[in-house]
Order: structure tokens, then sequence, then C-alpha cells
């Protein structure tokens, strides 16, 4: 198979099929009405199944990359895996699998991407990363410098963003957490991006949602799964489709264009960004004052010996401002986020001063 980063300017890349495969039927008959659906570029199944407890079904073995192939080899398409250790890399190989991926709990793991970086070294595998389980944008970076280092063609790494696992509540199952893909997406800009709607959401019923805003985030596509009968699949059946409606969903989503030539379109986009800069300096402005503020009441709190954190005053603050959040036609989750971070600098500019740096 080509590079994958060739890929990009065939927007959207779509690599689909079951979670696992879980018998020679079952694969066959779901890859065979995927592409009967048409809209796919790859197709995928899970061999080998890292599962959170033991005793559940964890993967068929190295069986199943045999039904892979034949899928691969009925519809003419390039085939794709999950692979953990460099066992799972040859036996991929020896199967033809063009494309293997390392999962979240794989990519947390630098000893095992180091394993894998040295398996794929030499070979014409693309390699696709997932974003580790926690938040941690450089250990992902990791996991790409690890393949490079290991000589992994740049052309042929890729990524793919899943959500990050968190304390916090959510309606996903994995908190997308936007804002941090921006952050590979500046340190990678050539490298294909995918999102995982289905490991993102943990279910059926955001699957669109997530897919269409990677797709106004300008992701490169979609890896996301299939299954014939869902209900009865082995392995994560809340957030597997039936081929027909993946193929509804495939048809829902809008890829827009990155740009447009439109003179139009260029001047009122101008305008909006000098408009934007210049409220982001006022903004800015704003904090700049507010933390002088912040140190004058560090000094009052020094020469009067109290501390610095009264949580009752903070409490109010939050309550007040998330309380108008709807009004100013902001998220509950963003207006908390900022006054967490405003809070933390105002606290750290008062600790400075309490000792003594200031």
């Amino acid at each position: 198979m080509q590079p994958i980063n060739t890929l990009k300017g065939q927007k959207p890349i779509v690599i689909a099929g079951p979670c696992s495969a879980e018998s020679r039927e079952q694969l066959l008959v779901t890859c065979d009405a995927i592409v009967r659906n048409g809209g796919v570029h790859l197709l995928r199944a899970g061999i080998w199944k890292p599962r959170t407890r033991p005793g559940t079904f964890e993967g068929v073995g190295e069986v199943g990359l045999e039904w892979l192939a034949e899928a691969g080899k009925r519809a003419s398409l390039p085939t794709a895996t999950e692979v953990a250790s460099a066992k799972h890399v040859e036996a991929a190989l020896r199967n033809g699998v063009e494309v293997v991926w390392l999962g979240a709990r794989t990519t947390t793991n630098p000893f095992l991407v180091q394993e894998i970086a040295e398996a794929v070294a030499g070979t014409d595998l693309n390699v696709l990363i997932k974003n580790p389980m926690n938040p941690d944008i450089e250990l992902w970076a990791g996991a790409v410098a690890r393949m490079e280092r290991c000589g992994v063609a740049r052309e042929r790494i890729g990524l793919i963003h899943r959500g990050f696992a968190t304390s916090s509540a959510w309606k996903y199952r994995n908190e997308p957490m936007w804002h941090l893909v921006l952050d590979m997406q500046r340190k990678f800009p050539d490298m294909v991006l995918l999102c995982d709607p289905s490991h993102m959401c943990g279910c059926r019923e955001y699957l669109q949602e997530v897919s269409q805003t990677a797709a106004n985030m300008n992701y490169d596509g979609l890896i996301i799964e299939s299954h014939i009968c869902p209900s009865q699949a082995l392995s994560d059946a809340a957030q597997q489709l039936t081929p027909d409606d993946l193929k509804v969903l495939l048809e829902s989503v809008s890829w827009r264009a990155e740009q447009s030539s439109d003179e139009e379109y260029k001047r009122e986009l101008a305008l909006c960004r000098e408009e934007i800069d210049q409220i982001d300096n006022e903004l800015f402005d704003l904090l700049g004052r507010r933390m002088q503020v912040a140190e004058r009441i560090g000094h009052i709190k020094k020469e009067n010996g109290v501390v610095i954190l009264q949580g009752g005053r903070w409490s109010s603050i939050v309550e007040r401002i998330v309380g108008r959040s709807g009004e100013l036609g902001l998220s509950e989750e963003f207006v908390r986020s900022v006054l967490y971070s405003i809070h933390a600098e105002s606290i750290d500019h008062q600790n400075r001063i309490l000792a003594g740096e200031e």
C-alpha cells in the first residue's frame, strides 16, 4: 500500500469493519455489506482484544487475520488491525495486513511502543497511533518520535483521536478534548488525522455529531466500527453500527473544503479575524489588569498573615459567573474551565508574593 499520508487529499478516508473478528462468516458478511454500500477505503477488524477484565472475549487470534485477508481480497481493499506487540506485527505481516494501529493502552506504554517500532522498521507497514488513555500530548508525540527514530518513514505514520479517559462527567465514554488534538495537528501538520467516534462515544447515539465535529475540524477521516448484527457482537456491542446504518452516517457527514478562492469569502474572513485579534488584545489586557489586582490582594494578605485560598469567596465567584453562561452564549463547562485557569494563575501570583519572590 502507498504511504498513508498520500491519502490526505482523498478526504474522507474511512476505515471500517467490526470491532472484533468473531468468526469467518461474521467478518466476511459484514465486510461484504460495508464494501457493497461504498465509501470505505480500508477494512478493519480487531484480532487481539486487550480487555479491561479477564474472562471476557479477547479475540480469536491469528486465524482472524486469515479471514481479514480473505475479506480484503474479495473487496480489493487494504486491511488494518490493532497490534500490541512485536509478535502481533509479525503475524500481521504474514497475512498481508497493510495498516496497523496502536491502541490507547499501548501508546501509554513506551516499552511496547518501542518494541512495535523496532518490529515495523524496515517494512512497508503504515502505522496509526491512537492518543494515550490520559490527556498527555507529549506521550502521544513521543510514540511518533519512537517510530521515526527506528526508521519508520513519517509519511507512513498517522494519528487517531479516540478521546481521553478523565474523571469528569461527560456524555461520551471518552472526553474528546478537541483542543489537545490541535496541538498534535500543529506538531504534525502533514500526518493523516482520523477520528475514532466509536471509542469516543461508547454508544451509537452520538456517533454522527462526533463525526461531523471531526469533519468541521479538518480531520482527514474516520475509523469506525460496523457489525452485521451489533446486538450479538462479542465486544463493544453498544457502539457498533450495521453496514446500512454506517452508510447513512457516512452520507450525513459534510466534509467541507479547507479553503475557498472566493474573494468575498476572503474579505469577510479577514474582517472577522481582525475583530477577533482586537478582542483578544482587549481580553488579555483585562486579564493582565486582573492579575495586578490579585497581586495587590496578595500583598494585603501577606501583611495581615492571612492564607491565600478562601473557599467561600471563590465558590461565590464560580456560582455567579457560571450562572451567566446561558446569557453569554457559553457552555458551563467552558466557563468553569476558564475560571479555574484564571484562579490557578491568581494563586500562583499570590504564592510568589507570600514566598517573597516579588
